[in-house]
């Protein structure tokens, strides 16, 4: 298999394995891969499916690709790695965020210009714990999707959307996904399209032209811009447990509302995503109270 190489400068710190940590969907993304040896992306592009290495070595950032799409991956490179991305622009409003930013440097927010896989695996975590998510998606990647070009014959791209739409609602029970995801991602998967022209949009744009589908709400469509298109300013609106981190690393409080969690990220308008992640990869977690929500397995239902 032909490999092909590119090299690319990098000015500045750059944390190259928590950038990259940055597109894992709750663990569900079984597309990266972030290991000693460096990071492991595949996806499949106008060309075909393919998967680049990525690797630092000083100031340089090295990448291998294999595949039909590997000239494509390998001119993402730049972005892939969040060098269009400058973290000091932050300015620090809370002890703890300088704190983190302090602690760690070089964690850039990168983009991987692509909506449809990571559209897929958030809309199959709405309402279900982290747990039962990542393994529905696990199970959507190994019976329909397929181990991409190169190396690793542990990466696994998500079905095509072109697969997905066929399918009906009911052959994503036996995944774990009862049928209201299911005709969600299968609504994704009809207008995939129209998603992939929110790239490059503007933010507001974009989260709006999400929000016209049925069933992508604010935490949808927040969680999809801010991990797969790198948006710096982009909350997940509806989270369960993100206001309470937020409100507890900046205020102290231990419970709060979508409203409060707004109104103290208010001061970094703007930068409000790069501040939630730096607090849930570097805060504190708030107290907890109460049992922990349970996974279900409905395959057997």
């Amino acid at each position: 298999m032909t490999t092909r190489t590119h090299t690319v400068e990098v000015h500045g710190p750059l944390n190259l394995a928590r950038t990259l940590r940055g597109f894992s969907v709750w663990g569900a993304s079984t597309w990266l891969r972030v290991d000693a040896t460096g990071g492991w992306y595949a996806a499949r592009t106008e060309e075909g499916p393919a998967t680049v290495h990525l690797t630092l070595d000083g100031s340089r950032l090295n990448a291998e690709a294999w595949g039909p799409g590997a000239d494509r991956l390998l001119d993402q490179v730049p972005r892939l790695a969040g060098l269009h991305d400058d973290p000091s622009v932050l300015e620090p409003h809370h002890d703890i965020v300088a704190e983190i930013q302090r602690r760690r440097p070089g964690v850039r927010i990168a983009s991987v210009d692509q909506v449809f896989p990571t559209m897929v695996a958030v809309v199959i975590a709405q309402k279900v714990t982290g747990k039962e998510s990542a393994a529905a998606v696990r199970r959507m990647a190994w019976k329909w999707g397929e181990v991409p070009p190169g190396p690793r014959e542990d990466l696994r791209l998500l079905p095509s959307p072109q697969m997905v739409k066929e399918q009906p609602y009911s052959a994503f029970h036996p995944l774990g996904v009862e049928r209201k995801r299911a005709m969600i991602v299968i609504e994704v998967a009809r207008r995939a399209r129209r998603m992939e022209q929110c790239v490059g949009m503007p933010f507001e744009q974009a989260l709006a032209r999400m929000q016209l589908l049925h069933g992508i709400g604010p935490w949808t469509a927040g969680a999809v811009l801010s991990q797969a298109l790198g948006e710096p300013d982009a909350v997940p609106v509806g989270d369960y447990h993100l206001p309470n981190v937020v409100s507890w690393n900046l205020a102290g409080e231990p419970r709060a509302d979508d409203d409060r969690m707004l109104e103290l990220l208010e001061p970094y308008r703007g930068q409000r995503g790069r501040v939630v992640r730096m607090l849930k990869g570097g805060g504190t977690a708030p107290p907890k109270w109460g049992p922990r929500s349970e996974a279900r397995d409905i395959r057997g239902l």
